[in-house]
């Protein structure tokens, strides 16, 4: 599947986003959906995980103020983020992964700064 991520943008520190990750196809044979997230010169960070089977794993750095969820009737993925702090500022991108047979996805990355 492709996928598509939107909903960054500015915000303010304290502020609130939800960012969505539509897939082009059915995500309901997709295990793992993820967000990552990534600055300039750093690597790419794994933010959260929802499973096809309704677990979800944080990363400690949101585990509080970012919620992932995913409704496969709709192929899309959610990642709610409250209270967000300037070092949250980075570009979100979404990736599915399906373990049998093996498939990987990214999507293009969506800006998130938040500043004042």
């Amino acid at each position: 599947v492709q996928l598509q991520a939107s909903g960054g943008g500015l915000v303010h520190p304290g502020g609130s986003l939800r960012l969505s990750c539509a897939a082009s196809g059915s995500i309901a044979s997709i295990n793992v959906m993820a967000w990552f997230r990534q600055t300039p010169g750093k690597e790419r960070e794994w933010v959260a995980t929802a499973s096809n089977g309704g677990t979800t794993i944080y990363a400690d750095s949101v585990k509080g103020r970012f919620t992932i969820s995913r409704d496969n009737a709709k192929n899309t993925v959610y990642l709610q983020m409250n209270s967000l702090r300037p070092d949250d500022t980075a570009v979100y991108y979404c990736k599915a992964v399906r373990i049998v047979p093996h498939y990987e996805s990214w999507g293009q990355g969506t800006q998130v700064t938040v500043s004042s």
